[in-house]
This record gives structure tokens, C-alpha cells and sequence, in this order.
């Protein structure tokens, strides 16, 4: 059958193409979806989009040009391979799929029942909320710690609310006056803005001069997280949340210097890193994580909706990517609709 796919095609193009789909073939843990929204990941999708991502010009790679995109998908399953065993015919699902109308998966990759109550366009935009759940997982609570997001886009506005679920105070920290007003609209009571010597300042002075016990980088930028280090209290956590891809020039002595004399311990958080299923009850899981989220949207704690800016056609792809890229304040979160 022919189906319609997204296809990054080399630095700043993208297109939605028409390709052919084998649907009759499916392997035994193989299931045919058809999309009905997919979301737009401003991270790792645009860093391939650009040319930031190095392995985009690396024959082989798995996101090297021409690259299909997408990996944050709801839709209906179709039909299924004789061994599937997560979801049947008819069921809508969320799944790590890409921004296709149609697509076949292997059930290997995570494959999560929609909840009946949370509409599907915010099914296909929680996995977002998926990539900020991981600083939950790494990052170790002791009482009611001071905690310090850097960077409040899509995935900090999200890794701060859920800190907050966590019973932390939370600071938003972004140089952005939008941004750290729709944080504050998400429910997170205190945001600093300004320069970086003035954002320690004011974390210091909201924090009695302790600095945050825990400071999360969730911009994917090694000067935002020499940033984080300094507002990081003494036996303190930093954590690494977002991607860093840039080459940074600094001293490395002077990080390692300070997370030495200071014992903070540095905490990476690729969620790719757990598994996809739990091996023993709820052990943890891109599975349990993902019905962790799908709790909190199902309970009005997790404030979702407001970061969605743009429900777009999928043909307009190119706009979409352009916009996150050149508009970041107008373009917060982008669902394309495959209806």
C-alpha cells in the first residue's frame, strides 16, 4: 500500500513523501499501525534536521540522511503478527512509532494500550514527558530537596513539574520571560531568569544559601551544565537530562576540580538506558514509566496541553521544523495530524 512518511533529506530539508508499505508480510511479533498523531521531539529531531547530530553524515548511522523521522506516535492497530501478545486489532496504542500514516512496528519496541480517557493527540505528546521522567528515575530524594531545572522547553517545563510531584521545590531557570511564565502557569512557583552569575544568586537567596541539592541540565548544552554545577549544592546531584551534541572549548579541570572538592555526584539520564519492559512486576521500564505518565495525565497532575502550540499537517513538516528552530517561544510542542 502507499503510505506517506516524513523524510529528513539532508541539513534543513524535510518532506513528507509518498513511500510503498508492505502490510501482508507482518512478522510473528510484527503489528500494522495506522497513525492518527505523532509529535514532534524539538530535541533529537532537530539536532538531525540541522546537522548538529554528527551521525547524520555518517553512512550506516541511525539517523543518517536521508533520515525517517519520528518516534512519538498514537494510532490503531490494524492487523498483527501471529505471535503478539500487547495489543490486538482495533486497539489504539502508543507506541515509539515514526511520523508516518501507516507503519509497521515490532512489538520488541514499547507498545502501551491508550488510556480511553486522555485524548489521543495528548497520548502521541506525552512521550516527551517520557524523555523528562528519566531525571525521576536516576536522581535519589532525601526529605524535600531544593531542586534547579536549566533550560524550561518542552522537556524542563515537564521534568520540573515532575519534581514537583515528587514533593521538591522546584526553580525553573531559563533567560526566556515566556517560558518561565508558562512554567509558572504548569504550577511551578519559582523561575529566575538573567545572566549566570545572577541566576546563582538568586538561587542561593531562594535557597538560604545552600544552593539546589538537585540541579538538572535539560537543555543538552555543556556550558548550561558548568552553569548547573555552580548552583549545585556541596554532596549535591547534577543531572544530565538533555543530550549534549555541541563541541564545547573550557577547562575540564575545572568541572572535574569541582565535583571533587565538593562531592557532587554527576548522574547521566538517557532514557534509552531502561528497558523496555519491566523482567519482574513494576520494576522499572519505559513500560511502567510510560503508565506512570499516563497516571499523572489521568489525575490533572501533569499539566500537558498547555506546551502544545501547533496541531499541523503533516505535509508541513518543513514549517513545523523551521518554527521549533527559529520560533521557540511560539512554537512550544508540535502534534502533525494524520486523520
Amino acid at each position: 500500500m502507499e503510505i506517506k512518511q516524513v523524510v529528513v533529506t539532508g541539513q534543513h530539508q524535510a518532506e513528507l513523501q509518498a513511500l510503498t508499505l508492505d502490510e501482508a508480510t507482518l512478522g510473528p511479533r510484527e503489528l500494522f499501525i495506522e497513525s492518527e498523531w505523532s509529535f514532534i521531539s524539538s530535541g533529537t529531531e532537530l539536532a538531525n534536521y540541522t546537522g548538529r547530530e554528527p551521525k547524520v553524515f555518517q553512512p550506516g548511522a541511525w539517523c543518517a540522511y536521508p533520515w525517517k523521522s519520528g518516534y512519538a506516535n498514537c494510532g490503531i492497530v490494524r492487523a498483527v503478527g501471529e505471535q503478539v501478545k500487547r495489543a490486538g486489532v482495533g486497539q489504539r496504542v502508543f507506541t515509539y512509532g515514526p511520523h508516518a500514516s501507516a507503519f509497521r512496528y515490532s512489538e520488541e519496541r514499547l507498545v502501551v494500550p491508550a488510556p480511553d480517557d486522555i485524548t489521543p493527540d495528548l497520548v502521541a505528546a506525552s512521550r516527551m514527558a517520557g524523555v523528562a521522567a528519566t531525571a525521576v528515575y536516576v536522581a535519589e530524594f532525601r526529605g524535600n530537596p531544593w531542586v534547579a531545572v536549566f533550560g524550561l522547553g518542552l522537556v524542563g517545563n515537564l521534568a520540573a513539574q515532575m519534581m514537583r510531584l515528587q514533593g521538591c521545590r522546584v526553580i525553573g531557570v531559563d533567560p526566556v520571560a515566556e517560558r518561565r511564565a508558562l512554567a509558572q502557569r504548569c504550577g511551578i512557583e519559582w523561575t529566575v531568569g538573567g545572566a549566570p552569575a545572577e541566576v546563582q544568586q538568586a538561587i542561593a537567596d531562594l535557597t538560604g544559601g545552600e544552593l539546589a541539592e538537585i540541579t538538572i541540565d535539560a537543555v543538552g548544552d555543556s556550558r548550561v551544565v558548568m552553569q548547573a554545577l555552580r548552583s549545585t549544592a556541596s554532596f549535591g546531584q547534577l543531572v544530565i537530562l538533555g543530550s549534549p551534541r555541541v563541541a564545547v572549548e573550557g577547562n575540564l579541570t575545572e568541572l572535574l576540580s569541582d565535583v571533587h572538592l565538593r562531592w557532587v555526584t554527576v548522574r547521566g539520564a538517557l532514557e534509552w538506558r531502561l528497558p523496555m519492559y519491566p523482567d519482574v512486576g513494576k520494576a522499572p521500564s519505559q513500560y511502567s514509566k510510560q503508565q506512570m505518565i499516563f497516571d499523572w495525565l489521568r489525575r490533572g497532575q501533569l499539566h500537558l496541553a498547555p506546551l502544545i502550540s501547533h496541531r499541523m499537517a503533516p505535509a508541513a513538516i518543513k514549517a513545523a521544523y523551521d518554527g521549533l528552530l527559529n520560533e521557540p517561544n511560539t512554537y512550544t510542542g508540535v502534534l502533525l495530524d494524520w486523520h
